[in-house]
């Protein structure tokens, strides 16, 4: 370990320059999860903000030709619809009850897979907020030790000798703090989000199941 120079600055910049190697590791690492864990925050969000409005018209009560969707499914629920549209084009002249049912189970396998590529990068999430206070924790106890270190050395206790040293290891906890906090705020909102969609998803599949086994033929027709 490196004890700490005497003549330390305590800005940010100066802290992070003349940390312990160890130390300044653990403020890259942390920063970069910081810069992660955001960029997974604003594209899940934007992603879901896409997907909300493609759900949009047919909670409305907006006239969607089912034609143009079954040709160009441009969002998420349009995709999940074009498969109905499909297998109710397929199974023609089935039983409306039987259709209903298969339309129902083959919009929800759709469903799923457009909810999985929402929520695929919260995990990234969740391991950020769970391990980067520990990694802070662990540069903290490091600079700690740094300021021990110092002591010995110097064979002054005064707080001129520990204080680099301790602020070390408090501006390493302060960046673990930092890539952690946002890291669970955002995770619990967008799983409760995607939560809400997925929900709002399945009324408007049973909705759509209904209508199409009704339509005699869906391509012609038109949605609400």
């Amino acid at each position: 370990m490196d004890a700490p120079v005497t003549g330390h600055s305590l800005s940010f910049v100066g802290l992070f320059l003349q940390a312990d190697s160890v130390v300044k590791t653990v403020m890259v690492l942390l920063a970069l999860a910081s810069v992660w864990g955001w960029a997974v925050i604003l594209e899940t969000f934007r992603r879901l903000w896409v997907a909300q409005r493609s759900l949009a018209p047919f909670e409305t009560g907006a006239v969607v030709p089912l034609a143009e969707v079954a040709q160009r499914p441009v969002g998420a629920a349009q995709r999940v619809l074009a498969v109905g549209l499909k297998l109710v084009q397929q199974e023609r002249g089935h039983a409306a009850s039987l259709v209903r049912d298969h339309l129902i189970s083959a919009m929800r396998v759709q469903l799923g897979r457009e909810v999985r590529a929402l929520d695929r990068r919260l995990p990234v999430l969740a391991t950020i907020s769970s391990s980067a206070p520990f990694i802070g924790l662990f540069g903290t106890v490091w600079g700690i030790m740094n300021s021990f270190t110092a002591i010995a050395s110097a064979r002054d206790t005064s707080l001129a000798t520990v204080a680099p040293g301790i602020a070390e290891a408090l501006l390493a906890t302060a960046m673990g703090l930092v890539a952690a906090i946002p890291a669970v705020i955002g995770y619990n909102l967008l799983a409760a989000a995607i939560g809400r969609f997925s929900a709002r998803s399945q009324a408007v599949i049973a909705d759509a199941a209904l209508k199409l086994t009704r339509a005699p033929t869906p391509a012609s027709q038109e949605a609400a």
